[in-house]
């Protein structure tokens, strides 16, 4: 997805845009949404798009923990592919566990996938529920804080560049002004 089909989603759709992308993978949106919540002509509540993203992550990840839950070795077992990647996430559950479950979502390429394997383990509902929760809720205030920040810095970035420029246009204009009357003053003082 381009940034700029994004950015009009967000604009169209906002918090609802902000849920349906955070439950599928995030990242990305949530950056944006970050960045809008810093400007005023999008209309969007920093508050609100973090309580939105924390609500999208989550439901995204209990759905696939749920999934995995009822359906995921059948599935795991039909593919290769699948069965290598399951190992992977087995292997760092035993690892690292109760981290692991916190911060999957932090890692590109365990976000989507990891939730679905950690079903398929011997994890209750309650406890994937609530490390889920934490971990969603650190993820959006993160990454919609990141966004906010950066919108911010890029603000000032630019405010000072245009003031920077208004300045060398006043400065260039100046200069332009002095050489003209320079060059007027010597032609006139030649002809004499």
């Amino acid at each position: 997805m381009s940034i700029e089909f994004l950015k009009h989603v967000i604009e169209q759709y906002g918090y609802l845009a902000l849920f349906i992308g955070t439950f599928l993978e995030g990242e990305t949106i949530l950056l944006l949404a970050g960045f809008a919540a810093q400007s005023p002509q999008f209309g969007l509540d920093l508050r609100w798009v973090i309580l939105s993203a924390f609500a999208g992550s989550l439901a995204g990840d209990q759905t696939a923990f749920f999934i995995g839950r009822h359906y995921g070795r059948k599935l795991v077992a039909r593919s290769e592919k699948w069965r290598a990647r399951s190992e992977k996430v087995h292997a760092m559950l035993a690892k690292y566990h109760e981290v692991l479950i916190l911060s999957f979502r932090f890692f590109y390429g365990l976000r989507n996938l990891t939730p679905f394997v950690l079903g398929t383990a011997e994890i209750s509902v309650r406890k994937f529920f609530l490390l889920n929760a934490i971990g969603a809720a650190v993820w959006a205030v993160a990454f919609a804080l990141t966004g906010y920040a950066f919108g911010s810095l890029l603000e000032n970035v630019l405010t000072r560049v245009i003031d920077n420029v208004h300045h060398a246009e006043l400065a260039i204009l100046g200069l332009v002004a002095a050489v003209v009357a320079i060059l007027w003053v010597v032609k006139r003082l030649r002809r004499r």
